[in-house]
């Protein structure tokens, strides 16, 4: 078993902040020996790479906690080995009356 700040080589936060939300896609077309990452990064790598997961089913999925995975993924995004979807922020979104009146306009029709 391996300590979870051997792992991250002691960093406890990641370069980026990632919402738990935030949906993780793979570039590396396969894992090969020449890539530069850790096991724990190459599984991650494996996982994002045909579908899109959230940060939490990544933690999830790989079975290491939150804070390890957050760092982890930091630097496969500093490598360029993944790609990260941002949720769009609550204050962006429509009002929920406005949405509640397209719906009442939607029934009227």
């Amino acid at each position: 078993m391996v300590r979870p700040y051997a792992m991250t080589g002691g960093r406890t936060r990641p370069g980026q902040r990632f919402d738990l939300i935030a949906l993780v896609v793979s570039d590396v077309p396969e894992v090969t020996p020449e890539l530069p990452v850790g096991p724990e990064q190459a599984a991650i790598l494996e996982l994002c790479r045909d579908n899109a997961l959230s940060v939490a089913e990544v933690a999830a999925e790989v079975d290491l906690p939150l804070g390890v995975v957050r760092v982890l993924l930091g630097d496969l995004l500093d490598a360029g080995h993944i790609r990260v979807s941002r949720p769009v922020p609550p204050a962006l979104l429509p009002d929920e009356h406005i949405l509640q009146e397209v719906i009442n306009g939607l029934r009227a029709l």
